[in-house]
């Protein structure tokens, strides 16, 4: 199998990672937050992705899989607050807005993603990290390793996530299966009936669920299912519609929103330590 890495500029500019002889691809933008902007498993489009909005620097992105780190969601107010003071951290955090490294893996399975703490990260959030994202493309997947490395002298708590936006042809022909009863509606911040909030997915959702198994999504018109496989420290799954855009957000987050305020599932790593999550994308046709 011949496999491939390189910068491209069409219809966009990017960086390709092609695996010849099966149609897996993957487009990635690192100095754009190291966004996977596109993904096609033996040939077909897996993602969402509004180029024309991605074109727009002003914008915000909406499409691909973004990186949520070091928070999912918001803090009040923005605000993180540290037992060294108080630091302005905006919604999602400030992964998706960074510049990566990007490099093939050394079996060239895939590539690998890196961020490092700089003088911007540090204004916000006041922590040495170093932040490895590897995602190695399988035949029918897209499996994600994610290791989280405190560089520094002190306790560093954080949460990660992803935010895939997947590529369906109708919103009122979409099928969501393994949630559980309840999710906590992120629009009221209440726990809610999740068989309710799936009614509304044509006209938006936003909620989050603690999940024990796998989550799939299917597009009934094509029949092809994604499922996202939780594994190591993978919790919550949020969904997240955006009418009258024909995509869906399934998204694998380690923590509810303002959890490094409430300490709800927060995560911490010790100084000179290193935590690992995982999660896995499988394309079922």
């Amino acid at each position: 199998m011949n496999i491939s890495l390189e910068k491209k500029f069409d219809p966009y500019p990017h960086w390709e990672y092609f695996q010849c002889g099966y149609g897996n691809c993957l487009r990635i933008v690192p100095e754009r937050g190291g966004l996977v902007s596109e993904w096609f498993c033996q040939g077909k489009e897996v993602l969402y992705f509004d180029k024309f909005r991605f074109k727009d620097p002003a914008k915000s992105v909406r499409g691909g899989m973004p990186v949520l780190f070091p928070i999912c969601g918001n803090m009040p107010g923005d605000l993180l607050h540290l037992t060294n003071g108080d630091f302005i951290l905006k919604q999602h955090g400030f992964a998706r807005d960074s510049s990566w490294e990007l490099s093939l893996l050394d079996d060239k399975s895939g590539i690998c993603l890196a961020l490092h703490d700089n003088a911007s990260t540090l204004s916000c959030y006041p922590f040495s990290f170093r932040l490895i994202i590897e995602m190695r493309l399988l035949l029918d997947s897209l499996e994600v390793v994610v290791k989280v490395f405190n560089d520094s002298n002190e306790t560093m708590p954080f949460s990660f996530g992803l935010h895939p936006y997947f590529l369906v042809n109708d919103l009122s022909k979409v099928r969501l299966e393994g949630l559980p009863a309840k999710c906590f509606n992120h629009r009221n911040m209440r726990e809610v009936d999740t068989s309710i909030e799936l009614k509304r997915l044509n006209s938006g959702v936003d909620f989050l669920a603690e999940v024990l198994g796998p989550v799939s999504l299917t597009d009934e018109v094509t029949q092809r299912r994604i499922e996202l496989h939780h594994q190591s420290l993978i919790n919550y799954t949020v969904i997240w519609s955006d009418p009258p855009r024909n995509m869906i957000c399934v998204e694998p987050w380690s923590s509810p929103r303002e959890a490094l305020h409430t300490g709800d599932h927060r995560l911490t790593i010790d100084p000179g330590k290193c935590k690992e999550l995982s999660c896995k994308f499988l394309v079922i046709s």
